[in-house]
């Protein structure tokens, strides 16, 4: 790590006595490098929570008891005794958070509003400022369909799309050239990625990775060669890379084939969230659970049905988190 020995003594005198928060002026590249050793150490690792008792009815959720998964990933990621705590140990008091989800699929595919919402909740109780705090995808309109209620401006939690709002300076990562959403990049200093458990009609599947798609003007261009190594590419950018602290994929409804737009009769109650830091784990263990499910409905692999998840080994050789399986650490809770 670098920065020097007086700054490490005070970065931990600033946990120790504040409790949970780094003092303020670990700011910059010095904050950014301390967050980057722990992600570091949390590579490989993945925890997935799972509650039969989520849903009230069909497919409908019960809010407390989403909550309560939520707060208890949370705790077991970060080793903390409380959802406060451990909230504080990813974010610092004045940092912009910003929550991408995935709406594309509509109200029966999509981010869960119920957890982006606890999420966005358990960091206002956690001490973060509320307007600081912004649930975000590519479109308000689909956001709205998705059941999201748009606010913007004033001591609230925000939530919007980004509409027609990109920079328009085209960033460069690999073979990808786009233009990036504003509100990724100028209005987020980290991120939280809370895709959906879904299947891809060409990457094989859309889970954190792919929903950064959503991020940037020109996804259409980027879906030749199963998306590879297009997401790949996207994702090793600054603005994802170096801002993204934690990804949850929402498992609680999935769909094992037809996506990613809704088709009901492949969607099924996974009931869990697939929570970790390192992102590329995240992704092939969503991957790997709807590979199971398709074998489970006698469905070909991905592979076979010509559209595999290759955009995961391409990160993973890219350096950006652990892609093989049998190395991943692998807990549920």
């Amino acid at each position: 790590m670098s920065f020097n020995r007086r700054q490490f003594l005070a970065y931990c005198t600033g946990i120790i006595a504040g409790g949970v928060f780094p003092l303020d002026y670990l700011s910059g590249k010095i904050l950014k490098n301390v967050y980057a050793a722990s992600n570091a150490a949390h590579a490989g690792k993945v925890y997935i929570v799972k509650n039969p008792e989520v849903f009230a009815s069909g497919t409908t959720l019960k809010t407390e008891v989403v909550n309560s998964m939520l707060e208890h990933g949370i705790c077991a990621l970060t080793g903390k005794p409380a959802a406060r705590e451990a909230w504080q140990s990813l974010f610092t008091p004045h940092e912009r958070i910003g929550i991408k989800i995935n709406t594309l699929g509509g109200r029966n595919i999509c981010t869960s509003p119920e957890l982006s919402y606890a999420v966005a909740q358990q960091l206002v109780d956690s001490g973060f400022h509320a307007f600081n705090i912004t649930i975000w995808d590519r479109l308000s309109r689909e956001m709205e369909m998705a059941g999201y209620t748009m606010a913007k401006g004033g001591n609230k939690i925000q939530c919007f799309g980004t509409d027609n709002a990109y920079e328009r300076k085209i960033e460069f990562s690999g073979e990808v050239g786009s233009c990036f959403s504003s509100i990724i990049a100028r209005k987020c200093d980290a991120l939280i990625s809370i895709p959906v458990l879904k299947d891809h009609d060409l990457s094989g599947v859309s889970l954190n990775m792919k929903n950064f798609y959503g991020a940037i003007h020109n996804p259409n261009k980027y879906h030749d060669y199963n998306c590879n190594p297009y997401i790949a590419d996207l994702n090793a950018h600054p603005y994802i890379k170096d801002k993204l602290r934690l990804v949850i994929v929402d498992g609680l409804n999935g769909q094992y084939n037809g996506g990613p737009s809704f088709k009901p009769q492949w969607r099924w109650k996974y009931g869990g969230l697939i929570m970790g830091r390192d992102p590329i784990a995240a992704d092939r263990i969503g991957a790997d659970i709807i590979e199971a499910q398709r074998k489970k409905h006698g469905l070909p692999s991905l592979r076979d049905a010509g559209r595999p998840a290759v955009h995961i080994d391409t990160a993973a050789k890219y350096g950006l988190g652990i892609g093989h399986a049998p190395s991943i650490e692998k807990t549920m809770l």
